[in-house]
């Protein structure tokens, strides 16, 4: 063993281990002032902000949802709608400010050219966002 004993007439030599004590107690004060420094490191600021004639933001407008089923019905958030009534809703949504976006939801067998007069509805009317809504794959 490292540790020396008693007896102080045998020859001594260095002991070649590391002493792990002192380093430690070393990384468990440096553990108690982080634990202690940390939580007052996330306080803010605090500043009196001046004030302003500004008006707050107004909030966004919820989406518009789209439906075309697999009969080819079109549906403006789940009541059905003739096309001529689809493009008078959009020419009314793209006058809004800001601009709601269209959810588009398509069942996978409506044909592709019925997409495609849809979106080409939306663009015609000015409606800049819209977004295709999918569901997520379970198959994993």
């Amino acid at each position: 063993m490292a540790f020396g004993g008693f007896d102080q007439n045998k020859n001594t030599h260095p002991v070649a281990e590391i002493n792990m004590v002192p380093l430690i107690d070393v990384m468990l004060v440096l553990l108690i002032i982080f634990m202690i420094a940390a939580p007052l490191m996330t306080h803010t600021v605090k500043i009196d902000l001046p004030k302003t004639n500004g008006a707050a933001q107004p909030e966004p407008p919820e989406a518009i949802n789209v439906s075309i089923n697999s009969s080819q019905q079109l549906f403006w958030n789940d009541a059905p709608v003739s096309r001529p009534e689809f493009q008078q809703r959009l020419r009314q949504i793209a006058t809004q400010t800001p601009a709601p976006e269209v959810h588009i939801r398509a069942d996978q067998t409506v044909p592709y050219r019925l997409l495609a007069e849809t979106l080409a509805d939306a663009a015609e009317a000015g409606v800049s966002r819209m977004g295709f809504v999918a569901a997520p794959n379970t198959d994993k």
